[in-house]
């Protein structure tokens, strides 16, 4: 089991930059993949970003070269650092994680782009 909280949302202008973190209640080192989804209302959930512990990472198109996510084994911490956002990037932004054939996710933290 692995609980997730997410943290860092909130309302930005158009350009700006936000920091994500999702912090898990265990170690993460050994948890395979590590994803951030976003959800705007009326559409889907969908894959932002995903990194694995062998350290690949993979980015919807929509927001590569503006997202960025890592990883801090040490803190136990999984980090989206998002820059140039887009009113469309507002959305509710939700930590996942997948280890064992097992999903975990947190509550989400919104995340709002004004103009």
């Amino acid at each position: 089991q692995v609980q997730l909280v997410e943290s860092g949302g909130g309302l930005v202008q158009a350009g700006g930059s936000l920091r994500l973190s999702c912090a898990a209640s265990r170690s993460i080192r050994s948890i395979n993949k590590m994803a951030w989804y976003r959800q705007a209302p009326g559409k889907q959930r969908e894959l932002v970003a995903l990194n694995t512990n062998d350290g690949s990472t993979n980015y919807a198109t929509s927001v590569k070269d503006r997202f960025t996510i890592s990883r801090d084994n040490a803190e136990n911490t999984v980090y989206l650092q998002m820059n140039s956002l887009k009113l469309e990037d507002t959305a509710v932004y939700y930590c996942y994680a997948a280890q064992w054939g097992r999903e975990y996710w947190g509550q989400g933290t919104q995340v709002t782009v004004s103009s």
